[in-house]
């Protein structure tokens, strides 16, 4: 992989090395702008801007589902897990992995994975100097890469925590996304967990088709997807309380918000249980 100059006062310059064509909307520089975050273009912000005069909760819902994530983390480190496999981590921005999960338990090991050259440029710079996080770059669909990746830093024979959040609604039904969470689910051992967040329709289905068409024209393809899909995702993992739900119910701590409207936000999450 070639290597990309290391400027933090020049960010387009590693991103230029990377192949971006800023003129054209990233989806990982997109939900970067939307998390308030500062790695991201004009044609980002544009296709973020023109995204919530659909729906002003679309930037809420993904400001939710990270705080999601972070839940989702601090719960998995209680249980005991300190191996997490974060697919589809996108752009580093506060609160990732292994700052939830390393500030709990400084033994954890972290792999992020993202195909995005952006966010894998971005996650080196972030990861530099620890040695229990590293990035590798790959696609989701390419599990024979990720596996053997991970595996020289994680011990599969060891539970591990399987992160895919705000990633599955990015594979269409003809990449056949609920057999690749089952084939994930083949590589880990009882004791391992799986989490998911995903855009859902339901409650929402026109809004939602239209986001689609929106989105799918200048970004990237993708499908948002009804409770009883999302649910499906957990195959036999054992689904822990209280199922899965709109992230800003999942969970929620003594200084979360919880909303009296959660209909209203375009995330719902799970975690399960090997």
């Amino acid at each position: 992989m070639t290597s990309l100059p290391d400027t933090d006062t020049d960010p387009m310059a590693k991103w230029a090395a990377a192949g971006v064509v800023p003129t054209r909307p990233n989806i990982a520089r997109v939900y970067d702008y939307w998390l308030g975050g500062k790695r991201n273009l004009v044609a980002d912000r544009e296709l973020a801007e023109r995204m919530a005069t659909l729906d002003p909760w679309i930037p809420v819902s993904c400001r939710a589902n990270r705080a999601f994530l972070g839940r989702a983390v601090r719960f998995l480190t209680e249980q005991g897990i300190r191996q997490f496999l974060d697919i589809g981590s996108g752009i580093p921005t506060s609160g990732n992995v292994h700052e939830v999960a390393q500030s709990l338990a400084p033994d954890a090991r972290v792999v992020y994975v993202d195909r995005d050259p952006v966010a894998v440029a971005e996650s080196r710079d972030l990861l530099a100097g620890n040695s229990r996080a590293v990035v590798v770059e790959a696609d989701l669909r390419d599990l024979d890469t990720i596996v053997p990746r991970a595996s020289e830093l994680l011990d599969f024979s060891e539970p591990v925590a399987v992160m895919l959040v705000a990633v599955l609604h990015f594979l269409l039904d003809a990449d056949q996304p609920h057999q690749l969470v089952a084939s994930l689910r083949d590589a880990t051992v009882p004791g391992s967990y799986l989490v998911v967040s995903h855009a859902t329709s339901h409650g929402h289905q026109q809004l939602a088709e239209e986001a689609e068409r929106v989105y799918n024209r200048r970004a990237a393809d993708g499908q948002a997807r009804t409770l009883e899909q999302i649910t499906a995702f957990f195959g036999s993992w054992c689904l822990q309380e209280p199922g899965v739900t709109w992230v800003p119910l999942w969970r929620p701590g003594p200084d979360d918000d919880v909303p009296v409207n959660p209909e209203l936000y375009w995330f719902m999450g799970g975690v399960g249980r090997h």
